[in-house]
């Protein structure tokens, strides 16, 4: 019976290494989306002396908008396979630049950049309000404050684990 438990563990301890496969598509997705961050970088830098101010802010708070979404998946790819797949070999890797690289600091750190999207997103809506109904800001704006609520609470509770385990 110890055997079957052994064999059992290892499959279960085995099986992070599928997770792979996502981190893979990540990458993979990652490279498409600077196909398409380049694609709005060219669009901008043709228009530059066609659009005016509000148009220019749009398009510049859309390139950031790419830049944060992209740095998103970035730190899950390598957080993610760090917590739940394998270590990276410190001669190999410096991952240094993303801190501390826990569960409960990725939950923040996704949460915060989670936050920061929205913030941009519902600048751009702001900035194109003309163009939505009342109703639908209303909801966007409400969308955006249960991000922030969230993002506050999950900070909180991370302190409140960290107060207990000392």
């Amino acid at each position: 019976m110890k055997s079957l438990e052994l064999l059992v563990e290892r499959i279960i301890l085995s099986s992070r290494w599928l997770l792979v496969i996502f981190y893979l598509g990540l990458v993979a997705a990652l490279a498409v989306y600077a196909v398409s961050f380049l694609y709005k970088f060219v669009k901008v830098t043709s228009n530059v002396f066609v659009y005016d101010d509000a148009q220019m802010i749009l398009a510049m708070l859309g390139l950031i908008d790419a830049a944060l979404v992209a740095s998103l998946i970035l730190m899950v790819m390598i957080a993610g396979y760090e917590n739940f797949v394998s270590r990276f070999d410190e001669t190999d890797a410096d991952v240094s630049f993303l801190g501390k690289l826990d569960a409960g600091s990725l939950k923040i750190k996704v949460a915060s950049s989670i936050v920061a999207i929205s913030s941009i997103h519902l600048l751009q809506v702001f900035l194109n309000a003309q163009q939505y109904t009342d109703a639908k800001l209303m909801w966007l704006t409400l969308m955006h404050l249960a991000f922030v609520v969230s993002a506050v609470l999950l900070g909180f509770l991370e302190k409140i684990m960290g107060k207990l385990k000392s």
